[in-house]
C-alpha cells in the first residue's frame, strides 16, 4: 500500500511537471507567420517588432509587435501595447470600415486616438486566478476604454455608454456592433460585470459553423438610425415644380421658334442683327382716336399734329376740376 501511495504521488508530480512545461499550440505561431507573409500593414515607427515572449507557461508570442499607433500613425494609442500581427491587421480594418465612418457620420470628424486599457497580459479570463487562459496572454486581444476625436473631445465608455448624449451613445453602440464583423469575440457593457467600462475584442478560435467562424458578440445590439449631416445653416431646398417635357410641349416649341427667327440668334457663332418685328411699328404709327367732347367750346383738345381736330371740343368737366392752378391764390 505505501508503494501505491508513493507511485500516485510521483504521478501527480509528473502531471504538474508536464503542465509547467506546456507550450503554446503550434497554430498560434503559424497564424503570426502567415500574417507577416501577407503584409497587411507596413512596419514603421508606430509598429515595431519586439523580442519573442516565451512564458511563463503557455503565455507569450513568437513575433510580438510594439504598437503606438494605427493607420500609419493617424490614430494613436494612449500608451504602447504589445499585440500580435493578426490583431494589428484586424484593428486597422475595424478603424477603416467602422470607427472612422461612424465618427464622421455622428460628429463630423475623425477619431485620432484609442484609449486602451490593456493588451498582452499573462493571466486568466477576466483576471480571475485559475480561470481559463485569456487571449490577452497571447497578445491576441485588447481592451478599448474610449476614443478621442480630432477636436480633443474624449468619449469614455464607462461614462458615455449610458450617460452620453444620443449621438455619443449611438456611436459607441455602432462601433461595438461593427467590431463583431472583424473580431471573433466582442464583449462590452452588459455582457457581464467585468466589462462595464470597456469593449474587449480578440481573435480567439471558437470553432466553425455552417456560416463560418463562430463568434461571440455580447450584448447583441440593434442598428441605430444614421443621423443627418450636421446643419450648415443653409435653408432647405425649395420644392420643385412638376417637370415639363419641352420636346412634347407645342407652346414652348412655338415660342422658342419665334424667338429664334424674329428676335435673337440662339447658339454660338455670328447671327443676324436683332430687330423688332414690323407689326410692332405698324401698330405704333396708328394715330389715336379723337377724344369725345360733351359740349361746344373754343378750347381745342390736344391731339397729334397729323390728326384732324374736331370742330368743337373742350376738356371734360369745368376749369375748377382740370385747371389745378385756378384754386391757388396768387402771391401779392
Amino acid at each position: 500500500m505505501p508503494f501505491v501511495l508513493i507511485g500516485a504521488l510521483f504521478g501527480t508530480l509528473a502531471g504538474c511537471s508536464n503542465y509547467v512545461g506546456a507550450r503554446r499550440p503550434p497554430w498560434r505561431a503559424q497564424a503570426e507567420n502567415a500574417c507577416f507573409a501577407q503584409r497587411p500593414f507596413q512596419l514603421s515607427a508606430y509598429v515595431q517588432p519586439a523580442r519573442e515572449i516565451d512564458g511563463p507557461g503557455i503565455c507569450g508570442l513568437t513575433r510580438p509587435l510594439r504598437v503606438t499607433a494605427l493607420e500609419d500613425g493617424a490614430v494613436g494609442f494612449n500608451a504602447p501595447y504589445t499585440l500580435d500581427c493578426p490583431m494589428v491587421a484586424a484593428l486597422n480594418e475595424w478603424l477603416r470600415d467602422v470607427v472612422q465612418p461612424t465618427a464622421e457620420a455622428r460628429f463630423g470628424q475623425r477619431v485620432v486616438e484609442i484609449i486602451g486599457m490593456g493588451a498582452y497580459s499573462c493571466r486568466g479570463m477576466n483576471g480571475i486566478p485559475g480561470a481559463r487562459i485569456s487571449e490577452h496572454a497571447f497578445g491576441n486581444a485588447i481592451d478599448v476604454g474610449g476614443f478621442r476625436l480630432a477636436d480633443g473631445r474624449e468619449i469614455s465608455i464607462v461614462r458615455d455608454w449610458t450617460r452620453g448624449d444620443d449621438q455619443t451613445r449611438a456611436f459607441l453602440q455602432d462601433v461595438h456592433m461593427g467590431a463583431c464583423a472583424h473580431f471573433t469575440t466582442v464583449l462590452g457593457p452588459g455582457a457581464n460585470v467585468f466589462h462595464y467600462n470597456h469593449i474587449h475584442v480578440d481573435l480567439a478560435m471558437h470553432g466553425n459553423s455552417s456560416t463560418g467562424l463562430r463568434r461571440i458578440c455580447k450584448p447583441l445590439l440593434r442598428p441605430n438610425p444614421t443621423p443627418a449631416l450636421p446643419p450648415d445653416g443653409l435653408p432647405d431646398a425649395p420644392d420643385l415644380d412638376e417637370e415639363i417635357d419641352t420636346a412634347q410641349n407645342k407652346v414652348l416649341k412655338d415660342d422658342a421658334r419665334a424667338l429664334q427667327s424674329d428676335i435673337l440668334q440662339v447658339g454660338p457663332g455670328p447671327g443676324p442683327t436683332a430687330r423688332i418685328p414690323d407689326q410692332y411699328f405698324t401698330s405704333a404709327m396708328k394715330p389715336p382716336a379723337p377724344i369725345p367732347m360733351t359740349r361746344p367750346s373754343t378750347v381745342r383738345a390736344y391731339a397729334p399734329a397729323s390728326a384732324p381736330l374736331p370742330a368743337a371740343s373742350v376738356p371734360e368737366g369745368s376749369p375748377s376740376e382740370w385747371d389745378l392752378t385756378s384754386s391757388i391764390p396768387q402771391r401779392r
